[in-house]
């Protein structure tokens, strides 16, 4: 049964436009399909139905009950998969950069999804199992993620998730040097008012996001830092240490608008980095089935090593 959101509009949101309210508050949602949701009456302002260009007023109460989302047919393919650990009810994948996990406008085939869909069913033999992924990671981040074979796993994990009971440790390289040798960034984060693409501390509508470092190494142009995430906001990392002003090198999205003192050897070792330096290491959490907690640990991408090793 679909869930439905409540959403009330501060001052600071009055006068914005319907379409870009609700848009801010699912960033997973494209803006076609939030559309979607008000033209067929999913979305009511104190229990009207309103169009998308309705300016809203400070207190209005905005439901939103978002339809089933449109089934996509997934095509197995056997791409390789570094399978960390495996059982009948879940399986951890160790991703590489450059994969991205779910299929979308422009990325069909080739995706984790469709590996995974081919991997399940040869372990299975059934044709009817879909992967269940619970979690994310940025195309171009590597890492641990875990994926359940069925729905109750699914829900189970989901709920961990949910509640903040799984632990989720990174290991990123930043530019610049932080002041201080540990800190929590508690800024909240949204879908970028005007650039759909990104996530921003200047949301419209922002939500709660938490993350908490410690830094492991200090290089003459960069930090090396462990991150742990208590939220999973789209982008989280990367838009919190741009904030901090110390985006995550080889970033582009993120550090194109700042400029930074790089010597020349640097900025050259960045042009063949390739992808941001951000690897989801380390990851913990409750068996749905037997409850035992269940660590999983990935090293540093050879990639990834060799870049530090250049800095030395």
């Amino acid at each position: 049964m679909p869930q439905t959101t409540k959403l009330l509009v501060s001052p600071s949101q009055a006068g914005t436009r319907l379409d870009i309210f609700v848009a801010a508050a699912f960033p997973e949602a494209s803006r076609s399909a939030v559309r979607r949701w008000i033209d067929s009456g999913a979305v009511t302002v104190d229990g009207k139905v309103r169009k998308a260009g309705h300016a809203l007023r400070p207190q209005e109460s905005i439901s939103v009950t978002p339809p089933p989302p449109r089934p996509v047919e997934l095509e197995p393919e056997a791409i390789p998969l570094n399978v960390v650990f495996e059982d009948h009810s879940l399986v951890v994948i160790d991703k590489p950069a450059g994969l991205v996990v779910h299929p979308g406008a422009g990325n069909r085939q080739g995706t984790l999804a469709n590996a995974l869909l081919h991997h399940l069913q040869k372990v299975s033999r059934s044709q009817s199992i879909r992967p269940g992924i619970v979690h994310r990671l940025d195309k171009g981040t590597s890492g641990l993620l875990v994926v359940a074979k069925n729905e109750s796993v699914h829900q189970g994990l989901a709920t961990q998730f949910k509640q903040r009971q799984v632990e989720k440790r990174y290991l990123a390289l930043v530019l610049g040097r932080p002041e201080h040798g540990q800190g929590r960034i508690e800024v909240p984060l949204g879908r970028h008012p005007r650039q759909r693409t990104r996530m921003s501390t200047q949301s419209r509508s922002p939500r709660q996001a938490l993350t908490e470092y410690r830094i492991l190494r200090r290089f003459l142009e960069f930090t090396l830092v462990e991150v742990r995430l208590h939220t999973g906001r789209t982008h989280q990392i990367r838009v919190h240490f741009e904030h901090l002003g110390h985006p995550v090198a080889g970033d582009p999205t993120y550090t194109a608008r700042r400029r930074f003192p790089l010597s020349p050897s640097t900025q050259k070792a960045l042009k063949g980095l390739n992808r941001p330096f951000l690897h989801a290491a380390g990851l913990a959490f409750d068996h749905p089935v037997t409850s035992k907690r269940l660590r999983f640990e990935s090293p540093l991408p050879r990639e990834l090593a060799e870049f530090l090793s250049s800095l030395e």
